[in-house]
């Protein structure tokens, strides 16, 4: 046996494949990396299991211009194998005829997701600068994770939406400076498995032990005690999930009155806090945001509402404020409102202390502030105008000509007739997946770019097999990660796979542009290319190899380090507002925004608020469903993308996804460990495999997002999902009127034991396919 060694670079870090014959034997941790996840060499299995799509395969029905309706309807159809020239036909006559007939702003360029690592096949790029040089898309705007936070923040803090990372504290500088971190949303360690782009090693957990050896104290706010690592010994108040904004209002009277807040700054360096504080003394409204108030609401008692309140502001502290807590009901106000706690709290601009926001959620964040620019390819500017929020997507759909509001302005949603969908997973990510269903048979087509027949292929009309990253070539460029990092294909495309510039390319031909879409460039040339390019614009400061001794380099290329301060630093802020104002209107910290107020939105008032959730335990809803679901991010895999992985089939019950239900509640319910259980509301439930721990406070049960959908009866409303995804039972309900973000942690179930017989998955199983 004669094996070979090659890099290879994932959301989840590096790795080593070892190939032989051509054949992947295994993927080995990188040396380099001092905490791999368990990830990589679970891919290895899925490489090519039975769900693998092999060869152009287009949806019966469609193919045979049958109505989308019963056995012809859109997931439950066979699908017929054809030749790649017959695809190609298909897809490109179906987007001239689409255009012609309905304009191009009836295209959507569904290119929303993680896709995989890699600069130059990056799918969102791809896609988009082919429908662009087509003739234009409607595009979506924002993300699932963190849309109330990219939009609330520009009028808060000023700059773009993701700048808050560069201006906020690193881990070093918390171990060196900081004495108490408050994390709204917990800390969760799995969390930092992951980077968009690419991960040369993980740095999250030493940093995280870095500062616990430097005496940093933690305390953990969240539903989940796990939610922060047991090394970190952390403080837990488990509080009554959507209440962070009433905790924070709680904390924040009790500075105020005690006179315990940082009235300097609030003076020189924020704008509004005299109307805030007439809401918080319940001077504007009658209702004073006290402890006791907050404690009512929230479960966390006055005593340590106080306390918290105290150590905040009598101590350099930190307020870590997680992505969870904003994907929900009025989700802008815990964002908002963290800002200003920590600009009351009096550590605001001092080195290592004052706010922040996604710690731990992906590795690079608090690691560094970011990185050099590297070149990607190049973007082409959309002659369509039209956009929607992403998460509207269902509503778009079924509601055509709708004017909804969306950050001060009315948007008209578009008709879409054709949807193209590639690098995403919509059936993982969106809400209320029956209402998605609905949605998802009113278009004339969809197609689907897709390696393996999960639930959104399997809902396409069209569906074109694609390379995944280890067999093609790319190099990584992680989201703030300072390496490039080589990544060789590790074998050829499963079947007739090809990669998505490749489809491109031969649909580009056929429309009549193949040459501006490619530039004449071959895809490694596209490759050397982009690489030389970011060589080029470092300079000799960076002093990077030439492409070739690149290539061949097993452990990448180290970047040159950014150094602040950054524009909005908090710092410069601090020290004098005239001279380092921020770029909101009043050049400061908007505690009350004009802006935002002359909107004149009944969900999002001008100065942060609490506004009652529509599902939470004191809803009156829970007398039905007195459970409150966390569908937070999973362990064993991103997203949904390799759940066919082997990590994550391993971490199954009887091929379920695991529920983890606090014991008091599974006694009451007759629910032991390990029990299949039905987890239900009134819209959809699911079976999942019971795990009964103290993990979860009472009352809530916590369900990981990215089990791949597993419908009884696809297309039938309400219909038993056998494999456990939680978004059979969340809400496809807007944040708020400003962000239209997705509220899936806004959503009441029940758990019961399930009694009949236990079904089979069939999530891996690809449809029936005829040649």
């Amino acid at each position: 046996m004669v094996e070979r060694r090659l890099p290879v670079a994932t959301h989840w870090g590096s790795y080593v494949a070892v190939v032989d014959s051509g054949r992947l034997v295994r993927i080995e941790p990188s040396v380099d990396d001092p905490a791999p996840s368990p990830i990589g060499p679970g891919m290895v299995t899925a490489a090519d299991d039975a769900a693998r799509v092999l060869r152009p395969a287009v949806r019966r029905g469609w193919l045979e211009g049958l109505p989308r309706v019963h056995d012809t309807a859109r997931g439950t159809d066979v699908f017929v194998e054809v030749s790649w020239d017959e695809a190609l036909t298909l897809v490109s006559g179906e987007l001239r005829r689409v255009r012609a007939e309905y304009g191009n702003s009836a295209v959507f360029g569904g290119s929303y997701g993680w896709a995989s690592a890699g600069v130059f096949h990056n799918p969102q790029n791809q896609l988009q600068r082919f429908l662009a040089l087509g003739g234009g898309y409607t595009d979506s705007r924002n993300t699932y994770s963190t849309a109330a936070l990219e939009v609330i923040l520009p009028h808060v803090i000023g700059g773009a939406p993701w700048s808050y990372q560069s201006r906020m504290p690193m881990w070093d500088e918390i171990a060196e400076n900081c004495d108490l971190v408050v994390a709204f949303g917990g800390l969760a360690l799995k969390n930092s498995q992951i980077n968009p782009g690419g991960l040369a090693r993980h740095r999250t957990e030493g940093l995280q032990r870095k500062c616990r050896e430097a005496g940093v104290r933690f305390v953990n706010v969240s539903p989940i005690r796990s939610d922060t690592a047991g090394f970190l010994d952390a403080e837990w108040l488990p509080v009554v999930p959507n209440t962070d904004t009433a905790l924070m209002l709680g904390i924040a009277h009790t500075m105020l009155v005690n006179d315990w807040h940082d009235q300097d700054f609030l003076d020189r360096c924020c704008v509004g806090f005299d109307r805030f504080a007439s809401y918080l003394t319940g001077t504007s409204d009658g209702v004073v945001k006290d402890a006791d108030w907050a404690a009512g609401i929230t479960g966390i008692d006055r005593e340590s509402i106080t306390d918290l309140a105290r150590r905040l502001a009598t101590q350099r502290s930190l307020i870590m404020v997680n992505y969870a807590i904003q994907r929900a009901d009025h989700g802008e106000q815990p964002i908002w409102m963290s800002v200003v706690l920590a600009a009351m709290a009096g550590s605001m601009g001092r080195a290592g202390c004052g706010w922040g926001a996604g710690y731990a959620t992906m590795d690079a964040t608090g690691v560094a502030p970011g990185r050099p620019a590297v070149a990607s390819v190049p973007r082409v500017s959309n002659p369509v105008p039209d956009f929607i929020p992403v998460a509207r997507i269902a509503d778009t759909l079924l509601h055509p000509g709708q004017s909804i509001d969306y950050d001060g302005r009315r948007l008209t949603l578009p008709e879409l007739r054709l949807i193209y969908w590639c690098g995403g997973n919509p059936f993982h990510h969106h809400q209320d997946l029956h209402r998605l269903t609905r949605a998802w048979q009113v278009p004339d087509t969809v197609v689907v770019h897709e390696a393996w027949w999960n639930t959104t292929a399997k809902f396409a009309d069209i569906v074109l097999p694609v390379a995944t990253s280890l067999e093609r070539d790319d190099f990584a460029a992680g989201f703030s990660d300072p390496h490039l990092t080589a990544m060789p294909k590790v074998r050829e495309p499963a079947g007739g796979s090809r990669t998505d510039h490749h489809i491109f390319a031969a649909l580009a031909a056929r429309l009549g542009y193949e040459q501006q879409f490619t530039q004449s460039r071959s895809e490694f040339e596209w490759i050397r290319h982009l690489y030389e390019q970011t060589r080029a614009g470092l300079g000799d400061e960076a002093a990077l190899p030439d492409f070739d001794d690149f290539w061949h380099s097993p452990s990448g290329v180290a970047l040159p380090a950014l150094s602040g301060p950054f524009p909005g630093s908090f710092e410069t802020l601090r020290a004098n507002p005239q001279a380092f104002p921020l770029t909101t209107p009043s050049g400061r910290i908007e505690i009350f925004s004009e802006e935002i107020d002359s909107f004149g939105y009944d969900d999002c008032a001008g100065h942060p608020a609490w506004f009652e959730p529509a599902e939470w335990l004191h809803a009156e809803a829970s007398d039905r469903f007195p459970l409150h679901l966390i569908s937070n991010q999973p362990a064993s895999r991103l997203h949904s993308q390799y759940d066919n992985g082997g990590h994550s089939l391993s971490s199954k019950i009887n091929g379920r996804e695991p529920v983890t239900i606090n014991p008091l509640d599974a006694v009451s319910r007759g629910i032991d460990n390990g029990m299949i259980v039905r987890v239900h509301n009134d819209r959809g439930s699911c079976l999942a495999g019971a795990i009964l721990s103290d993990d979860v406070m009472p009352g809530v049960i916590q369900l990981s997002t990215g089990a791949w959908w597993d419908p009884a009866q696809p297309g039938q409303s309400g219909t038993l999902d056998h494999h456990g995804n939680p978004n059979t039972l969340t809400a496809d309900r807007p944040c708020s009127r400003l962000s239209q973000g997705p509220s899936a942690h806004s959503a009441l179930v029940d758990v019961e034991p399930y009694d009949g017989p236990v079904p089979q998955v069939l999530a891996f199983t690809p449809p029936p396919l005829e040649h």
